[in-house]
């Protein structure tokens, strides 16, 4: 099996274009967020569905350090995960997923309903998490939002679009469903699994 993306190439830069965050004329504010294009294909004997998933694992583990004035964040902090996408239940008659169909510009309190192949659900990204304290974007974000990493971070960010094929074509997860229940549900049922990610940055200092 196999993926692939016209948006980036593997282990490059992506485009802001994919982004959720990018630099301004006065800093840094929102970016068009649109989900890149993916495709995939030779998915093995017995596939009935796939799941997707993109995880950023590198974000820092001390979120008071975030955006700090005065203050960079070191690259060789301990860091955890990010999850960016998470959708199950694509049906094996989708093959690819166009740039801009599922998500396209930032959303405040997240999509509610967000645009994708027909029988897939779309759960929860971590933005829900993120912005749960903050009135003017709090709320369930679904579906797909992209790189918004820390601009004050030394560590080039990578997101890991992960592509799993399972032998069960309904995953037994909530409509109100996180990755970590989409990896928990997958056990037992994948019969393969390719990646490719990309990088981002909001820090002029970090290089590839």
């Amino acid at each position: 099996m196999y993926i692939r993306s016209d948006s980036f190439e593997h282990r490059q830069r992506i485009p802001a274009e994919f982004a959720a965050g990018q630099a301004t004329a006065d800093g840094f504010g929102f970016a068009p967020n649109r989900n890149p294009h993916l495709a995939w294909g030779d998915a093995p004997v017995g596939t009935q569905s796939f799941v997707l998933l993109c995880i950023d694992p590198d974000v820092p583990t001390e979120p008071e350090m975030v955006g700090k004035p005065g203050v960079l964040i070191p690259s060789e902090q301990p860091r955890g995960d990010f999850v960016h996408w998470a959708m199950v239940d694509i049906p094996t008659s989708v093959s690819q997923i166009v740039a801009g169909s599922c998500s396209d510009g930032v959303v405040p309190h997240g999509k509610t309903h967000p645009a994708g192949p027909a029988g897939a659900r779309q759960g929860m990204n971590d933005y829900t998490g993120w912005f749960a304290e903050d009135a003017s974007l709090g709320g369930d974000w679904f579906g797909y939002d992209g790189p918004f990493p820390p601009p004050n971070d030394l560590r080039l960010h990578r997101y890991f679009f992960r592509l799993f094929a399972l032998d069960i074509d309904h995953l037994p997860v909530p409509d109100r469903f996180t990755a970590t229940q989409v990896l928990k549900a997958m056990h037992g049922h994948v019969l393969d699994e390719v990646a490719i990610y990309g990088t981002y940055s909001l820090n002029p200092s970090v290089k590839d």
